[in-house]
C-alpha cells in the first residue's frame, strides 16, 4: 500500500496567489461542477471551474481577489492517490475528497495553528490518469496567523490517511500482528536460555581481563565522577572495546542477533527504511553496561571483596525427622505442621489455603508446638496466607528464636540486617552460629571480612569462616580460598587455598571449579572473574530489554517505546487518541523453603 502522497509549499503575499488557484480550478482534468448534488452550480457564473470550498463550489473571482489582497502566506497542498486506491476507496470525484477535507477541517487547522473560526481554504480535484488528486490552497482570515512545521505538515498527511485507509490499516495489522507473534514466541524462547546461561554462567576471557585491568589503572587517572558520560574519550575508548568484546561471546552475540530480529520485525510496521544495527556498545537501551563494566574495574583498582553467593539457598529450617522424634508423643501436632508447613510452601495453593494453614499454625504454637513460630515469621515476611508485615515476622521469629531454635534465630538476624538493626543481628547470629548453624558463621564472616556494616576485623572474619567451612558450607569454603589465593588480608596460602577450592569444588561450586582449572593463573582473583561479573550483569540487561515490544494489536511495551510507536502510528494514519490497549506483563520472585 503505497499511501496518500502529499506535496506542499506556500506562496508569500503578492507573488500571485490568485493567479494559482485559477490555474487549479481550470487547467485540464479539472472536475467542472455539474447542477445538482451538494456542488449545485450557480447560474449566473460566467465559466465554469472545478474550485469548491466548505460551502460548495467556490466563486473563482471573489476567491481570487481575496488571496490577491492577502497580506499573509497561503499554503499550497496537493494530495494524492494511485488510481486503484481511489476508484476502490471512493476518491475519484470531487465529492469524495470534499467530504474527506470537511471531516477533519479542525485537525488541519490545528496543524496549521490557524483557529478553526479564521481558517480559510478552497481545492479542486483533478482527475489524473495514474494518480488523481486535489490541490488545496489554505490561508487564515487574520494574516498574522498560521505557522507550518514538518510536525504540522505529517500531521496533516495522518489525519487524511487515517480516514482514507481506516479499514485496510486495521486488517493489514491484524495480519501482522499474527505473523510479529510468531517471530517474537521463537525469540524469546531463545533469548530466555541464553539469559538464563549469562545469569549463571562463568566466563573464561583473558582478553577481557586483561581489558579491565588496564581499565582499572586508567580509572586511577580518572578525578571527578566514575561514570561514562564524564570520562575522556580514551577512557571511553576502552568501555567501548570490552563492551564490544563481550558482545563477541557466543551467547551475547547471539542473545543479540534475537533482540534485534524482535525490534526489526517490529519496526517493519512503523517504519519505511530498515533500521540500522549497531555494534552493542552503541545501542542506547544497553547503556547501562558501560557503568556496569567502570564499577566493576573500579572495584577491581580498590580491591573490593565479592563472595559470589547470590543462588545461595540459605533458609535451612529443621529437620523432619527431627520434628517427628522431639514430638512423638504428639504426633499428630507434628503431622498437621507438616501439612501446614506443605501446603504454605506450593505457590499454586490458593491464598483461602494458606489462610487456613496460618491459623493452623497459630493454634500449634498456643499449645507449646514452639517450631510454628518460625513458620508464621515466614508465612508474615513473604506474604502467605496474609500481608507481608515485618514486624510481626519479627515477633514470630524472635518467639522461635528464644525458644532455642537456630534457623530461628538465623532468620530473625537476617530480618534485622534488613533493617539495618546490626547490633541485633549480630547478637542472632552469634547466638545461630554458636548452635552449629554454618550460614549464620558465614554471615559473620561476610560482614567482618567487608567492613561496611560491622567494623572489619579480619580475623573474627577467618574464625566465623572457617568454623562454617568445616560444617560443610560450600561458599565458606570458596571463600577462605579465594581469600588464601589472593593473599591480601591474610598471608598467602596457596597450600590451604587449593584445599579450601577443592572441598568446595566437590560440592559442586562452579566458582570453586573454575579457580582450580585457573589456579597457576597470574592474574588475581576478582581479574579472573570480572568478565564473568559483567557477563552477569549483561545478562540481567538483557533481561530488562527482553519484554517484547507490541505489535499493533495487543501487547506491552515500553514508555519511550510506546511514545515512538505512536507517533508512527499517528503518520501512518492514526488518530492521535488512537490508543491501544495496554497490558501489563510481570513477574515474581519466590524464596525460602
Amino acid at each position: 500500500m503505497e499511501g496518500l502522497i502529499q506535496k506542499s509549499g506556500y506562496i508569500r503575499p503578492g507573488n500571485g496567489g490568485g493567479h494559482y488557484a485559477e490555474y487549479i480550478a481550470t487547467r485540464d482534468g479539472v472536475e467542472e461542477l455539474k447542477p445538482g448534488g451538494y456542488l449545485e452550480y450557480m447560474a449566473e457564473r460566467h465559466r465554469s471551474h472545478g474550485l469548491f470550498s466548505a460551502d460548495g463550489p467556490a466563486d473563482l473571482e471573489k476567491t481570487m481577489d481575496e488571496i490577491n489582497g492577502h497580506t499573509g502566506p497561503v499554503w499550497t497542498f496537493i494530495y494524492s492517490l494511485k488510481r486503484a486506491d481511489a476508484v476502490r476507496l471512493g476518491y475519484d470525484s470531487a465529492e469524495g475528497w470534499r467530504n474527506l477535507l470537511l471531516a477533519h477541517l479542525t485537525e488541519l487547522a490545528q496543524a496549521m495553528k490557524i483557529p478553526p473560526s479564521n481558517f480559510r481554504w478552497c481545492a479542486a480535484f483533478h482527475d489524473e490518469k495514474h494518480h488523481p488528486h486535489i490541490h488545496m490552497m489554505v490561508w487564515s482570515a487574520d494574516p498574522k496567523q498560521g505557522y507550518l512545521t514538518e510536525k504540522g505538515i505529517e500531521k496533516m498527511r495522518s489525519q487524511l490517511s487515517y480516514e482514507i485507509y481506516r479499514d485496510e490499516l486495521l486488517s493489514l495489522y491484524q495480519e501482522k500482528d499474527l505473523s510479529y507473534q510468531q517471530v517474537r514466541d521463537a525469540a524469546m524462547e531463545a533469548m530466555g536460555r541464553l539469559i538464563r546461561e549469562m545469569k549463571s554462567g562463568l566466563c573464561d576471557s583473558p582478553i577481557i581481563a586483561s581489558q579491565m585491568e588496564t581499565l582499572a589503572e586508567m580509572l586511577s587517572e580518572v578525578k571527578g565522577k566514575k561514570v561514562y558520560g564524564y570520562l575522556k574519550k580514551p577512557v571511553k575508548a576502552r568501555v567501548d572495546a570490552i563492551v564490544d568484546e563481550l558482545a563477541r561471546l557466543p551467547e551475547v552475540a547471539e542473545c543479540y542477533v534475537q533482540w534485534n530480529r524482535l525490534r526489526d520485525e517490529l519496526e517493519r510496521y512503523y517504519k519505511d527504511t530498515p533500521r540500522e544495527h549497531k555494534p552493542l556498545s552503541q545501542q542506547s537501551e544497553f547503556k547501562a553496561i558501560k557503568n556496569m563494566v567502570i564499577r566493576e574495574a573500579e572495584e577491581l583498582r580498590l580491591g573490593t571483596i565479592t563472595f559470589e553467593d547470590t543462588i545461595m539457598r540459605d533458609e535451612v529450617d529443621e529437620d523432619q525427622e527431627e520434628v517427628y522424634y522431639v514430638w512423638s508423643s504428639r504426633w499428630e501436632m507434628a503431622e498437621a505442621y507438616q501439612n501446614a508447613k506443605e501446603i504454605l510452601s506450593v505457590y499454586e495453593n490458593t491464598e483461602e489455603e494458606k489462610a487456613e494453614q496460618v491459623q493452623v499454625l497459630e493454634q500449634l504454637w498456643s499449645t507449646g508446638f514452639t517450631v510454628a513460630a518460625h513458620q508464621l515469621g515466614k508465612c508474615w515476611r513473604d506474604g502467605r496466607g496474609v500481608l507481608p508485615d515485618d514486624n510481626q515476622a519479627e515477633l514470630w521469629f524472635r518467639r522461635a528464636a528464644e525458644a532455642g531454635h537456630d534457623f530461628s534465630q538465623y532468620a530473625l538476624g537476617k530480618l534485622l540486617q534488613s533493617q539495618k538493626r546490626m547490633d541485633e543481628a549480630v547478637s542472632w547470629y552469634e547466638k545461630a552460629a554458636a548452635q552449629g548453624d554454618s550460614y549464620a558463621a558465614y554471615g559473620l564472616g561476610k560482614l567482618y571480612l567487608e567492613g561496611k556494616d560491622v567494623p572489619k576485623d579480619v580475623a573474627k572474619a577467618v574464625e566465623y569462616l572457617r568454623a562454617s567451612a568445616e560444617q560443610g558450607n560450600e561458599y565458606a569454603q570458596y571463600a577462605l580460598g579465594k581469600l588464601y589465593l589472593a593473599g591480601e588480608d591474610v598471608s598467602q596460602d596457596r597450600e590451604q587455598a587449593y584445599s579450601w577450592f577443592w572441598e568446595s569444588a566437590s560440592q559442586g561450586n562452579k566458582y570453586a571449579q573454575f579457580f582450580l582449572a585457573h589456579f597457576n593463573d597470574t592474574h588475581s582473583p576478582n581479574v579472573l572473574l570480572s568478565a564473568t561479573k559483567l557477563l552477569h550483569h549483561l545478562g540481567r540487561i538483557f533481561q530488562d530489554n527482553s519484554v517484547p515490544p507490541a505489535a499493533p494489536v495487543g501487547h506491552s511495551v515500553d514508555w519511550k517505546l510506546r511514545q515512538k510507536i505512536r507517533q508512527k502510528k499517528i503518520a501512518m494514519g492514526h488518530r492521535p487518541d488512537d490508543h491501544e490497549e495496554e497490558q501489563n506483563q510481570g513477574g515474581m520472585v519466590m524464596g525460602g523453603m
